[in-house]
């Protein structure tokens, strides 16, 4: 089984033959002409015939030469092609992790913004609460809910993950909640959630014990949302994510009292990757779109 020559020198050997010329082959190779003459001469060897006619200021193709040329054009050519639409694949799908929160309260609805402002660019989102490998996993930037950076990763604040109680207005009236301690009465979606002990904290009002009996769980702010407008009881949440449900009188956040505990959502991406196009142009359409959550 005969094995394929050098892949320097069949590079050596197409620039030749296409420019028919060694100084033009070794300025567009980034080689000496002597590098490139010496590549010829392994794949000359290698055939066991000349490939070039050398004559005075100038070369031709030689019989073989002449019918090799072809298809190693044709191969080079394909593999730029393949390499071509494969950068511009890569380069035409910005990926996108996302916590749940942020995914179903702010970009679902505007991403889109993002698309008609860069209609060349296909956008995949994925929305969880899974701490993306950027080095072994294939997404571009992240959406995360932190309050400690990592490092060898560019951070951008989008929000503040500020919180307060938020309840169907049903349960308002049905517990006549007008001041803060009004809300221990009121059913609580999450009874050991840190948020509702730091708020109350800040409410003045002293946080009961955590009832012993068995309570559900939802572990995301979504989930707890949906409860809340269900009027399953009250939940801790992100104001800033559910002005259309205050609007729309499905929620009531009954005071003005938030708290903040250093978290924040931010988006990040490998420091060594802040250049990308694509990276670059969603950064700078997200940070100015975002404005509004940080009350900027």
């Amino acid at each position: 089984m005969s094995t394929l020559p050098p892949l320097t020198a069949m590079r050596a050997f197409e620039a030749v033959a296409r420019h028919l010329s060694f100084t033009k082959a070794a300025e567009e190779l980034g080689m000496t002409q002597a590098a490139v003459s010496y590549q010829i001469k392994i794949l000359e060897e290698r055939v066991g015939a000349p490939l070039f006619l050398r004559k005075p200021r100038q070369i031709a193709l030689s019989e073989t030469g002449a019918r090799l040329a072809p298809d190693v054009t044709q191969a080079f050519d394909i593999l730029r092609n393949a390499f071509a639409d494969s950068r511009g694949l890569v380069d035409g799908m910005l990926s996108i992790t996302s916590v749940p929160t942020f995914a179903s309260h702010w970009l679902a609805a505007n991403i889109g913004l993002f698309q008609l402002a860069n209609p060349e660019m296909a956008v995949r989102v994925e929305s969880s609460t899974h701490l993306v490998d950027f080095g072994a996993e294939e997404f571009d930037v992240g959406i995360r809910a932190t309050s400690k950076p990592q490092d060898g990763m560019v951070w951008h604040l989008l929000l503040k993950a500020e919180f307060a109680p938020m309840l169907s207005p049903k349960l308002v009236e049905e517990y006549q909640v007008r001041e803060p301690a009004d809300l221990l009465r009121v059913p609580q979606i999450t009874p050991d959630d840190p948020w509702l002990c730091a708020w109350l904290d800040l409410a003045g009002v002293s946080m009961p014990l955590t009832p012993d009996r068995p309570f559900s769980r939802l572990g995301a702010q979504n989930l707890e949302v949906a409860a809340a407008i269900a009027g399953r009881g009250m939940a801790m949440v992100t104001p800033a994510f559910y002005g259309d449900e205050v609007a729309g009188g499905r929620l009531v956040q009954p005071f003005d009292i938030t708290g903040w505990d250093g978290h924040g959502y931010y988006l990040v991406y490998p420091e060594a990757r802040r250049n990308s196009p694509k990276i670059r142009a969603f950064r700078d359409w997200i940070i100015p779109a975002t404005a509004g959550l940080r009350g900027e």
